[in-house]
């Protein structure tokens, strides 16, 4: 995508916030033009690492979210809060790489699985066709054997069409234990598997009588792993995370210790900051899948910056976070445009949700404008959490209606700005109770 069309996909979920949108496209687009370069370029070209400030609420991690959904390149987000140094308490920041190369592999597993879709079908068709016709024995005539390949191409139809999906069948499916990997470096991991190797290799597979339909399903895992290159997958997930990879570090003010902090001597937060430094910088990562190099990993990180500011990170940290972008706080206007303007906005939500009880819910434009101002008027006398407080103060108005919709099934309810009005304007009037309500 180029970067007018970035931005053009982020306007349909997000309002206003340009100048984040344009600096994320911008990067976003580099990576293609990167990759078009001879080798030895490509190498010397590092990701220019974004800084997002702004307050809670205007939109930060939401497009993080956004463009999650946008490309097929291994992205995560994590909060840098819940990093700390190692020694104390929680996960080391080397975990995130790992959690990256983790998604990789379900996103290339799931494009090879993709590519294979028709072979993959037809192992799983094959598989239970033979257990509703078993094979004929080695003795069998040829006059057998030709009727038997009639009625097995006959089944066959009837499994694929989804005629034979009631009929019940008895399988067998592997039970290779999970477990869970995300705080466990990679040498565990290793000593781990090849534990459960040795257990699944002895343990016997679990007979289950179920409905063709649900073979299709549990059949479909045993197909993946025989038809499937998993060495060629892994590779190419790694290459992405390498060359692709994106990781959102939210919440990164958290760490931060301003000067006049009582904190200042708070290891766990300068800590993390060290920790995360090298991985920035660009380091060797050891994964279960091989060994991951970060330098080409593009680094977006997000904070409100309420308590701190991005000076007080440590200065080697900030100065690998050369574009710094800031997001605007919400006026009274894009408050409104929230409500009215974006593919799934909170009012078409709610709408939706009400149209299951049978209530046809309409906003007069008067209404919507009046709970954006009561939005804007809330956030400047209290803590301002941006496009949040519109879900509290929406919730708040519908409340009733929503409380007794099941007894107004076929009804059209509009709200009026005397509704909006009467229901909120005694709380947010009162500084004391809204900071409580609203």
């Amino acid at each position: 995508m180029t970067p007018k069309e970035i931005v053009k996909y982020l306007d349909d979920y997000i309002i206003g916030q340009y100048d984040a949108k344009k600096a994320i496209a911008i990067a976003l687009r580099n990576r293609y033009r990167r990759m078009q370069l001879p080798k030895e370029i490509q190498e010397d070209i590092m990701p220019k690492n974004i800084l997002m400030i702004g307050s809670t609420g205007v939109g930060k991690t939401e497009i993080a979210r956004r463009l999650a959904k946008m490309m097929a390149l291994p992205f995560v987000k994590v909060e840098a809060s819940k990093y700390t140094e190692v020694g104390f308490v929680g996960r080391d920041v080397e975990s995130m790489v790992r959690d990256l190369v983790n998604v990789a592999i379900n996103l290339v597993k799931n494009e090879h699985k993709e590519k294979n879709k028709a072979d993959i079908e037809e192992y799983v068709t094959k598989k239970i066709v033979e257990k509703l016709l078993p094979p004929l024995p080695s003795g069998a005539t040829q006059e057998k054997k030709e009727q038997y390949q009639k009625s097995f191409e006959k089944m066959k139809e009837r499994v694929k069409s989804g005629d034979a999906d009631e009929l019940m069948i008895e399988i067998e499916i592997n039970t290779s234990p999970e477990f869970s990997d995300a705080t466990m470096p990679p040498e565990v991991i290793k000593v781990q598997e090849s534990i459960m190797k040795i257990i699944s290799s002895k343990s016997e597979k679990i007979k289950k009588e179920v409905s063709v339909k649900e073979a299709k399903e549990l059949l479909k895992a045993e197909a993946s792993e025989k038809l499937l290159d998993f060495d060629k997958i892994k590779l190419e997930a790694l290459d992405r995370v390498e060359n692709g990879g994106i990781i959102f570090i939210d919440e990164i003010d958290k760490i931060a210790v301003s000067a006049n902090s009582s904190s200042r001597q708070d290891p766990s937060k300068e800590g993390v900051q060290r920790d995360l430094l090298p991985l920035v910088e660009g380091s060797d990562v050891n994964t279960k899948y091989g060994v991951v190099k970060t330098n080409h990993i593009l680094f977006i990180s997000a904070g409100a910056f309420h308590l701190s500011k991005p000076s007080d990170l440590i200065p080697e940290l900030q100065g690998r976070f050369p574009l710094r972008v800031e997001l605007n706080s919400l006026d009274e206007e894009v408050l409104y445009q929230i409500l009215t303007k974006p593919k799934n906005s909170l009012l078409k939500q709610y709408k939706a949700l009400l149209e299951v009880e049978g209530v046809n819910l309409e906003f007069e434009d008067e209404a919507i404008r009046a709970i954006a101002k009561i939005s804007h008027l809330a956030n400047e006398k209290l803590e301002d959490i941006g496009a949040r407080r519109l879900h509290t103060v929406v919730e708040r108005l519908l409340e009733d209606i929503s409380f007794d919709a099941d007894e107004k099934s076929g009804e059209t309810i509009t709200v009026t700005k005397e509704m909006v009005h009467n229901r909120l304007d005694e709380v947010a009037s009162d500084e004391d109770v809204s900071r409580y309500i609203l």
